[in-house]
């Protein structure tokens, strides 16, 4: 006989379904360091080169790797994108009447 769990559905935002205040900032993090740690494997890059070409020790590239997203701001996480040589376009649009919060997105082009 199966164990029957209880369970939530996800938001979509781990860090909402934490609670956390800041979960949409915390959220655009995670993405834009899932595209920095994209760049770095589709180039093959170390840790040391990409602390190197962004200027960054080896140890925060290490955190960037392994997805840590509080000990980086969104901005400094934008210049290492932008040191690995990706653009950023940044939209601000006015959030549809039926949604009650204003939100941030990233999506990879």
């Amino acid at each position: 006989m199966k164990k029957r769990s209880d369970f939530e559905p996800s938001t979509g935002n781990v860090f909402a379904d934490l609670g956390l205040e800041d979960a949409e900032e915390l959220q655009a993090r995670a993405e834009l360091i899932h595209e920095i740690n994209k760049v770095i494997k589709r180039r093959g890059l170390t840790q040391t080169e990409v602390a190197a070409t962004v200027g960054l020790s080896q140890s925060d590239v290490s955190l960037l790797t392994r997805g840590t997203v509080t000990r980086f701001s969104t901005e400094r996480i934008m210049r290492v994108l932008l040191r690995l040589g990706r653009d950023l376009e940044i939209v601000v649009k006015a959030k549809p009447r039926n949604r009650a919060n204003a939100q941030v997105k990233v999506r990879a082009a």
